[in-house]
C-alpha cells in the first residue's frame, strides 16, 4: 500500500495573528539575534533555579512588609530560561495582544503575500530578539489567569552580568526579584488594573485607521511638523504619526507605564538596602550594563529606549516624593482606582497628584 500524502495540519486554530505574520520567522531571526549568551553549565542553571525558587516568595513578603499591599491568589514564582524561550514567550504573548487588529486588517485584505508576512515575522524577530539580550526579568502582565504570578528571569543575561561586574549572585538575584515581584504585587493587589491596561491596548489598537487616505493625511501632518523643527527621533517619531485620539490613549499608556517601573524600582532600592548588601553598588553597575555607543545607541534611540529609561527615572522620582510627602498609606492611593491614576503631567510635577488625590 503507498503510504499517505502527507497534509499540512493547521495547528493555528483560526488565529488571525497567524495569519498576519510569519511567527515561525520571528522565532528563527530572534534566536539568530539574541544568540545564546555567556555559557552556563548545568550546574550552575541548576543553582539559579534553587535561587531563584527561594527567593522570589521571599522577596513578595518583603514587599508586602514594605509597602503594605497585598495579593490574593497563587505565590509569586519564577522561571529561569534563555533568550530564546523569553523571545518565544513574548511572541506568544503578542500574537494574543494583536489578534483583533490582525482581524480587522484580513478583513479588510483577505490577501496576504506570503513575503509580507515573512517580513513582518522578520522585524517583530529582530526587535525581541534584541531586547531579550537586554532583559533580566519580567512579570508578563497578560498571561492566562493559570499563569498567574508566573515571573520570568533570563539566566544567561543574569550570569553575565554578574561575572562583568563582579557581583556576588545571590544577593543580585534577590535584588533584581524584589523588582520583578513588584511588579506581580501592583497588579494582584488592584484587580482592576489588568482590566483598564488591556482596555488602553485594545483601544489603541481599535484605533488604528486602514484606510489609506487618512494614512497618507497622518504622514503628511507629521512632515510638516518634522519641517517645523518636531523631534523626529525615537518616540518623537511615534507621537508624530499618532491621531489626536491614539496620541492621547499613548500618553495615558506612557504615564501608567512610568508609575509601575518608577515605583517598581523605588521599593526595589529601598526594600533592598535593609536586605542586600552593596545595592549603590549593583545600582551603577546597571547603569553602566545600559550605556552603548555607536550603532547600537543609534538603535536604542530609533526604538525609544532611551527616553523609555528616562520616563522610568521620573516615575521613580514621581514616587519617592509622594512618599516623601504623603507616606506610605498616601503613596498607595495611586492603586485605588484609575481615576486615580497620576497622568504624565503629575509623573513630572507631582503636587498636581498630591492636591488632587492626596489632597495635600
Amino acid at each position: 500500500m503507498a503510504p499517505a500524502e502527507a497534509t499540512d495540519v493547521d495547528w493555528s486554530m483560526g488565529s488571525q495573528a497567524a495569519r498576519l505574520a510569519d511567527w515561525d520567522t520571528a522565532r528563527q531571526v530572534g534566536r539568530r539575534v539574541a544568540g545564546p549568551g555567556v555559557p552556563v553549565p548545568a550546574v550552575e542553571r541548576a543553582r539559579m533555579r534553587e535561587d531563584l525558587g527561594e527567593l522570589v516568595p521571599h522577596a513578595e513578603d518583603l514587599i508586602k512588609e514594605f509597602t503594605g499591599m497585598t495579593v490574593d491568589g497563587f505565590r509569586s514564582r519564577a522561571w529561569a530560561m534563555s533568550r530564546s524561550e523569553w523571545t518565544n514567550a513574548n511572541l506568544a504573548g503578542l500574537q494574543r495582544l494583536i489578534e483583533p487588529l490582525a482581524t480587522r486588517i484580513l478583513e479588510a485584505r483577505p490577501g496576504r503575500a506570503d513575503y509580507r508576512r515573512k517580513t513582518m515575522g522578520a522585524q517583530i524577530g529582530l526587535l525581541l530578539g534584541y531586547v531579550s539580550k537586554k532583559v533580566l526579568g519580567q512579570y508578563d502582565v497578560f498571561l492566562p489567569p493559570d499563569d498567574e504570578g508566573l515571573l520570568y528571569f533570563v539566566g544567561p543575561n543574569i550570569i553575565e552580568a554578574e561575572q562583568t561586574f563582579n557581583l556576588v549572585p545571590r544577593d543580585f538575584r534577590l535584588w533584581i526579584a524584589i523588582h520583578e515581584v513588584t511588579h506581580r504585587v501592583q497588579f494582584g493587589s488592584a484587580p482592576w488594573l489588568r482590566g483598564h491596561l488591556s482596555g488602553m491596548v485594545d483601544a489603541y489598537l481599535d484605533s488604528i485607521s486602514l484606510d489609506s487616505r487618512e494614512l497618507m493625511e497622518q504622514l503628511r501632518r507629521a512632515a510638516e511638523q518634522v519641517r517645523s523643527g518636531a523631534d523626529w527621533r525615537g518616540q518623537g517619531a511615534v507621537q508624530l504619526l499618532l491621531n489626536d485620539t491614539q496620541r492621547e490613549l499613548f500618553t495615558q499608556m506612557q504615564g501608567l507605564m512610568s508609575l509601575l517601573e518608577g515605583h517598581a524600582s523605588f521599593v526595589m532600592n529601598d526594600v533592598a538596602r535593609a536586605n542586600v548588601p552593596d545595592v549603590d553598588r549593583m545600582r551603577r553597575a546597571l547603569h553602566a550594563r545600559r550605556r552603548t555607543g555607536g550603532i547600537e545607541k543609534t538603535f536604542q534611540r530609533v526604538i525609544g529606549f532611551d527616553q523609555k529609561m528616562a520616563q522610568y527615572d521620573a516615575g521613580e522620582r514621581f514616587v519617592r516624593q509622594v512618599w516623601e510627602r504623603a507616606g506610605m498609606e498616601g503613596l498607595n492611593l495611586v492603586w485605588r482606582s484609575a481615576d486615580d491614576l497620576p497622568s504624565l503631567e503629575d509623573i513630572r510635577r507631582p503636587e498636581g497628584w498630591l492636591a488632587r488625590v492626596a489632597g495635600l
